[in-house]
């Protein structure tokens, strides 16, 4: 047997067990990665409360939960090239992480080899938070000379888009709750309070305007950048449904190419980009991490931890 978080009825963090299951095994064309941490992100929570949004990836309930992963290959498939017992690995499995084992198929656009110098708990904060804010970035095409403003700065996609556009040359502001301004800071941004008022907040911040704009959370900040005289091409949005105020860009993670991702881990390594997490619990308190994940008032990521034998302790650190 082996341990998975389930759920059989949809609702907030309360639906969540750590249950005993069948140990899954990899088949022909799958590897099994034995999860050392899985990274939480809103889209898990939400999935919980909302199936008609799960439907659309595919979940039914029973399900597993948390999508992103990261740990050590222990099986390997029939016909499967470039992965071996012993690897490393990162990557997403919708649904299905917050366990001690993951099957999936190998090759997988969402599969990566962890690079040396980089832990299980940062790797599996990157499939999903780290891809979207690098989509996100890339759709308003952020370069030297920008000012933009990012709304939701501090929260899991946001502590990756405000040093991707910081590495891309760009001044950036972050709006963000007062007793949030201090860590705004240190991500490298000018700090301003989201809610009414917003406009001439950025205003006075930004006499010479800005010029471009990512909103990660609903959809204030595309509206004030519009105020503001930013053009829809330059603004992206993730959490804005189909239709973003004039017709911005809707942007997700899938929107760029999975090699992307050595642009992440290279800045990782080169300590261009750093990986805030803001809490880390075990899996036996996963209801406890979830219920932080929903009210989105964590500072950066919050990673989910898993105890393995001795015998492979050692690979995870």
């Amino acid at each position: 047997m082996s341990r998975a978080v389930i759920y059989e009825k949809n609702g907030g963090p309360e639906v969540l067990e750590l249950r005993d299951v069948p140990e899954p095994h990899a088949g022909s064309g799958e590897i099994r990665v034995h999860v050392g941490a899985a990274g939480l992100n809103f889209m898990d929570v939400g999935f919980t409360k909302r199936p008609e949004i799960a439907a659309r990836f595919g979940i039914t309930l029973p399900s597993g939960f948390v999508s992103d992963f990261a740990g050590i290959i222990d099986e390997v498939g029939d016909g499967v090239t470039g992965f071996v017992v012993g690897d490393r690995v990162f990557g997403g499995a919708i649904a299905k992480s917050a366990a001690d084992y993951v099957v999936v198929k190998a090759p997988s656009d969402r599969l990566w080899h962890t690079p040396v110098g980089i832990s299980d708990k940062v790797a599996c904060t990157l499939p999903v938070a780290g891809m979207t804010a690098l989509a996100a970035t890339a759709a308003i095409d952020v370069h030297p000379g920008d000012t933009v403003l990012i709304g939701g700065a501090a929260g899991g996609v946001g502590v990756f888009a405000v040093q991707l556009a910081k590495i891309a040359g760009a001044t950036v502001i972050g709006t963000a709750s007062k007793d949030t301004f201090e860590f705004i800071r240190q991500l490298g941004a000018e700090p301003v309070e989201y809610g009414d008022g917003l406009v001439e907040r950025v205003r006075a911040i930004a006499p010479g305007g800005i010029s471009a704009a990512i909103d990660l959370f609903g959809t204030e900040t595309a509206e004030a950048a519009l105020e503001l005289g930013v053009k829809p091409e330059r603004i992206s949005t993730i959490a804005a449904g189909p239709n973003p105020p004039g017709g911005a860009h809707v942007t997700f993670a899938g929107d760029v190419s999975p090699d992307s991702m050595k642009q992440i881990t290279d800045a990782i390594l080169e300590s261009e980009l750093a990986v805030p997490i803001a809490a880390n619990f075990p899996i036996e308190r996963i209801r406890e991490a979830a219920t932080l994940q929903a009210s989105r008032h964590a500072h950066g990521k919050i990673v989910i931890t898993l105890i393995h034998p001795p015998y492979i302790l050692h690979t995870f650190h």
